[in-house]
């Protein structure tokens, strides 16, 4: 039986977030509505997928929320609470593409860069006519979702891409790749002469005030971080590989991920640099069906519907290359668009989703890598929720 922990309420307030104070049952909705729409989906959903534990984050009119539910070690049965840890997976690529807006914004480097320009060892190879867009938009011309299982480090990670051949001219189509955008995040911590993990310690993370955010997490941390389960019900946590820290690596609490989402959509209180950033990074770039590719983050005008963020986010546009309408030049950020992406890991499942010009915005953590359609509408069935209130 799924053990449902009774939820923490107003564990963030506004003032964590932008400066205001925190939520009280006279706000509308309070937190006990937003409680009660939050229950009737998550835990069902746990039922339903065998989730052990998840951690739910809500913002709402400004005010943030967060829900815990169930427990983040079975051997320990120890329950989740507002510092556990979770993998994220691939919604780490928002924060690599955090970086990479910091990087131009600053001058370090333009998007229209060939990668060669960051890495020289790769002249005279098809990066000579990659963009860094097209890396950080998985229109390189069709790098593989995963590396090799002979790529262990920087010298074989070089070896591959100098050998790799592309499958399609560069920015015509779309398929989704770690190995791609991994290496648009290395390259964009090389324009700024650190490597990436020290970036996000030393700038991404402390820029959003995200205290519980690692790549790697450190030993005084390690028992708050959750185990993840898989398939067959076995604890299990990523394991490193190469640009994994780029693609894959951030693990982080609700708390702290509500907190870069709120700022997403209101980054009143961040640096200027960080608000140019972001814009970089939820700019549109590329056209595919319904969605607009930003830098990590994928938009859908808005409202939009369930089957349309379901087909947005099915395994056809993760495995399979599409045909892409570059859009040039890039759409400014909007609000009238829902915003989102999800993750995984072998043990873990992430979803985020937020829209600018309702204030509303989830994060769904959970420590099993459930299928993404079952949380794509739980947040979808929330959102809809929150916005009626």
């Amino acid at each position: 039986m799924i053990r449902v922990s009774r939820p923490n309420l107003g564990i963030l307030a506004a003032g964590l977030l932008l400066g205001g104070t925190a939520a009280h049952a006279a706000d509308n909705p309070g937190p006990k509505e937003i409680k009660h729409i939050v229950d009737q989906t998550i835990r069902p959903l746990m039922k339903e997928n065998d989730i052990p534990g998840m951690a739910v984050g809500i913002t709402v009119g400004g005010k943030a929320y967060v829900f815990n539910y169930g427990i983040a070690s079975k051997k320990s049965g120890q329950k989740v609470n507002d510092e556990t840890l979770f993998e994220i997976g691939s919604v780490s690529k928002t924060f690599t593409a955090t970086l990479a807006g910091y990087a131009q914004v600053t001058g370090a480097l333009s998007l229209s860069d060939k990668a060669t320009k960051y890495l020289p060892a790769l002249a005279g190879s098809s990066f000579d006519t990659i963009s860094l867009l097209d890396l950080g938009v998985y229109t390189a011309g069709g790098l593989p979702l995963q590396f090799p299982d002979n790529v262990t480090d920087q010298a074989t990670m070089v070896a591959y891409y100098k050998d790799w051949q592309p499958a399609y001219a560069p920015g015509t189509h779309r398929l989704y790749s770690n190995a791609s955008i991994g290496l648009f995040g290395y390259l964009a911590a090389q324009s700024l002469g650190q490597s990436f993990d020290d970036l996000m310690a030393q700038k991404v993370f402390p820029a959003f005030g995200l205290t519980h955010s690692y790549i790697h997490v450190p030993q005084n941390k390690m028992a708050s971080y959750a185990y993840g389960y898989s398939k067959d019900g076995k604890p299990i946590r990523v394991r490193p590989g190469v640009l994994d820290s780029e693609a894959y690596g951030v693990k982080t609490t609700a708390s702290d991920m509500i907190r870069f989402l709120a700022a997403n959509m209101n980054g009143a209180k961040l640096d200027d640099t960080f608000r140019r950033a972001i814009s970089v990074a939820q700019s549109g770039y590329d056209k595919i069906g319904d969605m607009t590719q930003g830098l990590g983050w994928e938009m859908y005008d808005y409202p939009v519907t369930l089957d349309r963020l379901l087909a947005g986010n099915s395994s056809d546009m993760v495995l399979k290359p599409h045909d892409v309408t570059r859009l040039s030049p890039p759409v400014p950020p909007r609000q009238d668009v829902l915003i989102n992406k999800t993750g995984s890991t072998n043990g873990f499942g992430t979803y985020v989703a937020f829209v600018p010009a309702k204030n509303i915005g989830i994060v769904l953590l959970a420590n099993r890598n459930y299928p993404t359609p079952a949380r794509v509408t739980a947040a979808y069935q929330i959102l809809t929720a929150l916005e009626k209130q």
